[in-house]
């Protein structure tokens, strides 16, 4: 794709790792209060910041070590107008915190000189992360999410992620509106334990359908908050849509989205056993290039997609 500038992650390229699950790292572990899921509301005060770098400075010396190239994924995947609405941020609230959580990933990359990173931001559905209920049109979803692509354009951010997309609409809405300002795109699918999105839809037919929507804008696809039994049996179906899949951000837990908004307590999984996963699915994605974790996982399950995936520089 001629959009994609050198030091950005490109399908076939070379390993990225990127962090875990940082909402549920940081309320289950660091024990910290978060309304809505909404990271970057923690950026609000000295001790939610410093957690907030603390988590990020641990997945970055991991990819330091294993001497691979690092994604900051910018806590801001709640940072869109109706999640601040709720949280009684304004429009120019908003923006600020938009720009604030772009700016502490770049300090953070400061401190490792020497690490190939990116800096990516963040964008989340809509709506809830597991139920589309009613979705947008592309052309809606493009004005909505516009926003805040827009800041993270402003901001400095090399790339925007939509992490945990439901639908096709919503997904190729925000596709567009990355195109709108010239920022490359990842466009992350979540699905079912069947392998299809919560609308049902393919995740092959997803991906086919917003790059045609879009001409082929997304720099790469990924698929997260599902554990990779999940989707494991879809992949090995093959087809064309698998060269589009550069990125795997996947689930410790192998519950389903209901139980996972039921559980009381944090399912971490095995660290070990998703690390192997991990190097099994790059067996059936030829073209993988970026690894992280989701749900439930943290810098164990890091590490272990690392020492699975990658051959260690250190």
């Amino acid at each position: 794709m001629n959009h994609i500038r050198h030091d950005l992650p490109r399908i076939g390229g070379d390993i990225f790792l990127t962090d875990g699950g940082l909402e549920t790292t940081l309320i289950f572990h660091a024990g910290l209060d978060m309304p809505h899921f909404a990271a970057f509301h923690l950026l609000r005060d000295p001790e939610g910041r410093d957690a907030v770098e603390r988590y990020y400075r641990r997945h970055a010396a991991i990819a330091e070590q294993r001497g691979t190239g690092f994604i900051f994924e910018s806590a801001t995947w709640r940072a869109s107008r109706d999640w601040g609405d709720l949280l009684g941020y304004s429009r120019d609230e908003l923006a600020i915190a938009n720009y604030q959580a772009v700016d502490l990933m770049r300090q953070v990359h400061a401190e490792f000189p020497g690490l190939r990173a990116v800096i990516s931001g963040c964008v989340g559905p809509r709506g809830d992360g597991y139920d589309p209920g009613e979705a947008m049109t592309d052309l809606e979803a493009m004005q909505y999410h516009g926003e805040q692509i827009a800041t993270f354009a402003k901001s400095g951010a090399q790339m925007i992620a939509a992490i945990t997309m439901t639908n096709v609409p919503e997904a190729t809405g925000v596709a567009l509106a990355a195109q709108a300002v010239g920022l490359p795109a990842a466009i992350s699918f979540t699905v079912e334990t069947d392998g299809r999105l919560p609308t049902g839809d393919g995740l092959g037919e997803a991906i086919e359908a917003v790059d045609a929507a879009t001409r082929g804008w997304p720099a790469y696809f990924m698929i997260n908050c599902a554990h990779p039994d999940h989707f494991r049996d879809t992949l090995a179906a093959g087809g064309d849509w698998l060269q589009r899949i550069g990125g795997i951000r996947a689930n410790a837990s192998r519950m389903s989205h209901a139980e996972l908004d039921e559980a009381e307590e944090l399912d971490d999984g095995d660290p070990h056993e998703l690390g192997q996963d991990y190097a099994e699915l790059r067996r059936l994605l030829p073209h993988l290039a970026v690894l992280g974790g989701c749900c439930g996982t943290d810098h164990r399950h890091v590490e272990q997609i690392g020492h699975n995936c990658v051959h260690s520089h250190a």
